[in-house]
């Protein structure tokens, strides 16, 4: 605490209960009946605001976060099957360019092959795949003087201008694979050329395949719920395409964002919100692109989008409701009759708890994020090694030491919850031999230190090392000095510290919470103990922490102690007997 040139103000008081109307006084209990109304309405307010706020936040943090992950996971499925078809239709590519390769290197191979012999490697070709139409055989000048198939005029032709028959002979393969065209006989197909030297000289053999054909090899790739599989070329004509989806050598919506590789993004065609992946072929220069409607893609995730929000709005409605009933059957009793004084202010203690664990529950919620995310990725990582098309090391040994991995972050997370849960609990009070010195270091300790370090708040710690035990209720402590430490946190603005001092001097303990905060007015002194006073803002703060603290303090035998003054910090400092009889601690 900051001191200035004169000794700060010290004040030491205690609540006193409402004075009660004299007997017979007209509208007593009018006046009783509008009292306990406020009073419900204002904790009702407080408690659905200090609950509802915290746990929004943490709802839509974590629905932003799932939807992310079960998003980029529909989109790395489509990535994947888009690079499985690729994979399956460069292997359907290569096997062409084999089967027509081999005709070169058949035994009975004739470099002036008659018509006999073009039919028979028509034959063998169609043997082994359905999808050629015709094969043809040109000389070094680009001549076809060999030809079967259904266009027998095409004979004689001189191909030597043709884009196909160039890209070949500049072509470091020794074959080509063309795009879609019409050529010569003004129907779509594509051609796969092979080049072979004789004797010095090249020639070529090539084969027409039918499109047609292609697409239904596609399809049959295409197993997925709603898949749709189409090939496109660099400029972004169609391929191979469902006649529902495009027509041949027409332009595509979708154009992928990169000339190799694969990716994946949402497009709208036509109004229609599809997921679109591609992955570039390697034998031909196209893209193979996979679309599914976004309803099918990413089904998981409006699945768990609607558990979630449900599950919110369940919890959310069982929290208001639980409030709503707590303090109304708390109210009406106090209401009904004085003699449940004891159990209201046990109630009001309770109800001061929750709402710190309110406040506290961004924090925790970092805290416990940290697990979460490590065993989201223990888990995905265990998935993509039971995937064999990762082609990932599986063992048993590597399986359990990922889960070595879950256990530890699971520990951790139940480790945090049990921490809160403890202080959450609602219990009577349990006398026990305490040192003062511990309940403080597990009040900082944990995240509220590092919720401090992060809002660049120093905590100083001054501890008397031979402090004596005190007898008292260490749950009830906990929760007078985390109210206290929590307003010296809320009074600093910007940089500050607070320090954390105890002694005893024979007769009692001491222990001094002082902040270097913005400090109190003698106003705000004068009420900073009546219930449901506050000076953070609205939301901020319930107005119960302090008193439910005095009333705690008081029932132990003790007292609290102020130091405060305006821009100079405040100094709260909780006085305990050391010889304080157990039946005094149970009233």
């Amino acid at each position: 605490m900051r001191r200035g040139a004169h000794n700060p103000p010290s004040k030491e008081r205690r609540t006193q209960a409402p004075a009660a109307l004299p007997d017979g006084v007209p509208g007593q209990a009018d006046r009783i009946g509008e009292y306990y109304t406020r009073l419900r309405r204002r904790l009702q307010v407080s408690l659905i605001i200090a609950y509802l706020v915290p746990i929004g936040i943490l709802s839509f943090y974590f629905h932003a976060q799932f939807t992310h992950t079960l998003k980029e996971s529909g989109k790395l499925h489509l990535e994947g099957l888009a690079e499985s078809q690729r994979n399956t239709v460069d292997l359907f590519l290569q096997e062409r360019v084999v089967n027509i390769l081999n005709l070169f290197h058949a035994r009975d191979l004739n470099l002036e092959p008659t018509t006999h012999d073009m039919q028979r490697y028509l034959q063998d070709l169609r043997e082994l795949s359905d999808a050629f139409v015709d094969v043809g055989f040109f000389d070094s000048k680009g001549v076809q003087i060999g030809y079967a198939g259904p266009h027998h005029h095409l004979r004689g032709k001189d191909y030597s201008q043709e884009n196909w028959f160039q890209s070949l002979q500049q072509s470091d393969r020794n074959y080509f694979i063309s795009d879609i065209y019409l050529g010569f006989r003004r129907k779509p197909h594509f051609t796969i050329a092979v080049r072979q030297l004789f004797d010095g000289r090249p020639y070529a053999m090539r084969a027409t395949l039918d499109p047609e054909k292609f697409h239904q090899f596609l399809q049959r790739l295409s197993r997925d719920d709603g898949v749709d599989s189409a090939l496109i070329n660099r400029d972004g004509k169609y391929q191979i395409v469902a006649p529902d989806r495009g027509e041949l050598l027409g332009v595509s919506d979708f154009r992928p964002s990169r000339p190799k590789g694969s990716g994946s993004t949402e497009v709208t065609p036509d109004g229609e919100q599809m997921l679109a992946a591609y992955s570039w072929l390697v034998e031909a220069p196209w893209a193979l692109v996979v679309t599914q409607p976004l309803e099918t893609a990413y089904a998981e995730m409006y699945r768990v989008r609607r558990i979630m929000i449900i599950g919110t709005t369940a919890l959310l409605a069982a929290i208001i409701t639980a409030i709503w009933l707590t303090t109304e059957r708390l109210l009406r009793r106090a209401q009904a009759t004085s003699e449940s004084k004891e159990e209201l202010r046990s109630q009001l203690m309770h109800a001061s708890k929750l709402a710190t664990v309110g406040e506290l529950a961004a924090g925790v919620a970092h805290e416990i994020n940290n697990p979460l995310a490590i065993i989201s990725s223990e888990s995905g990582l265990i998935r993509d090694m039971l995937n064999p098309e990762f082609g990932m090391v599986c063992t048993p040994r590597k399986i359990s030491t990922e889960l070595d991995h879950i256990d530890e972050a699971v520990f951790r997370a139940k480790n945090i919850t049990q921490k809160l849960l403890s202080f959450v609990r609602k219990d009577r009070p349990q006398l026990a031999s305490s040192n003062i010195n511990d309940i403080l270091d597990e009040v900082v300790g944990g995240f509220k230190e590092r919720q401090f370090e992060v809002s660049n708040i120093r905590l100083v710690r001054q501890f008397d090392p031979h402090l004596p035990e005190v007898l008292v209720d260490p749950d009830q402590v906990r929760q007078v000095f985390l109210n206290i430490i929590n307003n010296a946190g809320d009074a600093i603005e910007g940089d500050g510290t607070i320090t954390l001092t105890t002694s005893a001097d024979g007769e009692c303990i001491r222990a001094s919470i002082a902040d270097t905060g913005k400090g109190m007015t003698s106003q705000q002194m004068e009420r900073i103990f009546d219930p449901f006073f506050t000076t953070k803002e609205v939301g901020k703060g319930t107005g119960l922490g302090l008193s439910v603290s005095l009333n705690i303090v008081e029932a132990m035998g003790g007292r609290i102690e102020i130091q405060s003054m305006p821009e100079a910090g405040s100094s709260f400092t909780v006085v305990l007997p050391l010889h304080q009889q157990a039946e005094t601690l149970d009233g």
